[in-house]
C-alpha cells in the first residue's frame, strides 16, 4: 500500500521549513502570489529552498502569473513541481517544461472529470474549496463532489487539519493531501505541534487502510 503523500504549503520561515521536514513532509509549498499573506519573494524562496534535502519536493504555487514572472522564479529557485491555482489553461501550464499540478476550486456544478480531461499534461488534479481569493481559506468542501474514479491522481486540500485529515484519507483515498492554514498559528506562520500532529494523523489513517486491506486479502 502506497503511503498518502503530504504537502505543507505556504511556508515563509526557515524554522517552519525545518519543522515540516523533521515531521516527514513529502513536499513543501512556496507561494508566489503577491496578494497572499504567505507570499515569498524569489530571493526569500531561494534561501528556503536551500534547506530542502534530497527527495523532498519543492513546489511553487502561482495564480494567473505572467509567464515572465514564473520564469524569473524558476531561474532563481530550484522548483521541482509547479502548482497553478488560477484560470490557466493546459497550454499555459505546460509551457514551462516542468511537471505541474492544476487546482480545481470545488463547488456544486464543477465537473471534475471534465476538468481533469482539460489538463491532459497535468501530473495531478488538486481539489480545493471555492473561496474568495485563492487557497489557504481553511474551508472544507463536500467531499461527495469528488467522482469515484478520476483519470489523474487526486491531491486533496481545503480546510484539512489534524482533526479531520484521517477521515479525509479514509473516505477519499487521495494520492496526497495538502495543508496550509490547518497547521498555522497565524497566516504564514506555522505551528510545529500542528505540523507534527497533521503528519501523524495521516500516517495513522494510512496504517488503518493497510490493516483493512490486509484483513480482506
Amino acid at each position: 500500500m502506497l503511503l498518502t503523500r503530504i504537502k505543507i504549503c505556504g511556508l515563509t520561515r526557515a524554522e517552519d521549513v525545518r519543522e515540516a521536514i523533521d515531521a516527514g513532509a513529502d513536499a513543501l509549498g512556496l507561494v508566489f502570489y503577491p496578494p497572499s499573506p504567505r507570499f515569498v519573494s524569489p530571493d526569500s524562496a531561494a534561501s528556503l529552498a536551500r534547506l530542502v534535502p534530497p527527495f523532498v519536493t519543492t513546489v511553487g504555487l502561482f495564480v494567473n502569473a505572467a509567464p515572465e514572472f514564473v520564469r524569473e522564479v524558476l531561474a532563481a529557485v530550484p522548483i521541482h513541481l509547479l502548482q497553478f491555482h488560477g484560470d490557466e489553461d493546459d497550454a499555459y501550464c505546460r509551457q514551462f517544461d516542468r511537471p505541474y499540478v492544476k487546482a480545481a476550486r470545488m463547488k456544486p456544478g464543477v465537473d471534475l472529470l471534465q476538468y481533469a480531461a482539460d489538463f491532459p499534461s497535468a501530473q495531478a488534479i488538486l481539489v480545493d474549496a471555492f473561496v474568495e481569493g485563492y487557497g489557504g481559506g481553511g474551508k472544507v468542501f463536500d467531499w461527495n463532489l469528488i467522482p469515484p474514479a478520476l483519470p489523474k491522481p487526486l491531491i486533496l486540500s481545503g480546510g484539512l487539519d489534524a482533526q479531520n485529515v484521517g477521515e479525509a484519507v479514509t473516505r477519499v483515498r487521495p494520492a496526497a493531501v495538502d495543508v496550509s492554514s490547518g497547521v498555522e498559528a497565524a497566516k504564514g506562520i506555522k505551528d510545529p505541534s500542528k505540523i507534527h500532529a497533521f503528519v501523524a494523523a495521516v500516517r495513522a489513517a494510512d496504517a488503518g487502510k493497510t490493516a483493512e486491506n490486509a484483513a480482506t486479502d
